[in-house]
């Protein structure tokens, strides 16, 4: 469950180490901007734009469940580009996506130009189309991120398929590895997040951005 201000389920979000809210704000170049309390504008960002927030020390929050990042499919090689130009400029980024319904669910963690860890795994289509890196101990603690589509599987018994979906992420297990790396969103609430946040909506981007 959601803490009661917080943002959880079917959404995407940054989490950055070590800068200001407005850094973040300039460097996704946010448009038409308002200040918002955290409760606002996680609710707003839901529906549009882009909220940033400072939600614990060390830690700057970006959640935008359809403008983030706009106009980019994140199994194409352009969203890679993406993380890894922002972490050129913020230092260490990590991006989260997970959608309940299709199992849409995605991690990345990006320093200073490099893409350090990627996974991506789309349920509904039976696919695993971002893999990069290794995967990181609070993967390996939860046994996913550990496996992708693999040679013979049309040949594989039921057990064998069985252990591979046991092996693929749900959206527990995307937060989990939020709390691993930076913040799980979820644990969030009023008497955690201190000040008002920037809201805002990004410039458009390409056409033909995959959404489940």
């Amino acid at each position: 469950m959601c803490a009661v201000a917080g943002f959880c389920f079917k959404t995407t979000w940054l989490a950055v180490r070590a800068r200001t809210v407005r850094e973040v704000a300039d460097a996704l170049d946010l448009r038409e901007r308002e200040t918002l309390d955290w409760a606002t504008g996680t609710d707003r960002a839901y529906r549009q734009g882009v909220y940033v927030a400072e939600p614990v020390p060390g830690w700057v929050l970006a959640h935008g469940r359809l403008d983030l990042p706009p106009g980019l499919d994140t199994t194409e090689p352009g969203f890679r580009d993406w993380l890894r130009e922002l972490s050129r400029t913020l230092g260490e980024v990590q991006f989260f996506v997970t959608e309940r319904v299709p199992e849409y669910h995605l991690w990345a963690r990006a320093v200073n130009g490099d893409l350090l860890r990627a996974y991506c795994y789309i349920g509904e289509r039976g696919e695993v189309p971002l893999v990069v890196g290794e995967p990181t101990v609070v993967e390996i603690e939860r046994n996913v991120g550990v496996r992708r589509r693999e040679p013979g599987m049309e040949h594989w018994s039921d057990d064998e398929w069985d252990r591979w979906h046991e092996a693929m992420p749900n959206e527990f297990d995307v937060m989990a590895i939020a709390g691993g790396w930076s913040v799980d969103p979820s644990r969030i609430d009023d008497a955690t997040v201190t000040g008002d946040g920037i809201f805002g909506r990004p410039p458009t981007g390409p056409k033909g951005t995959w959404r489940p």
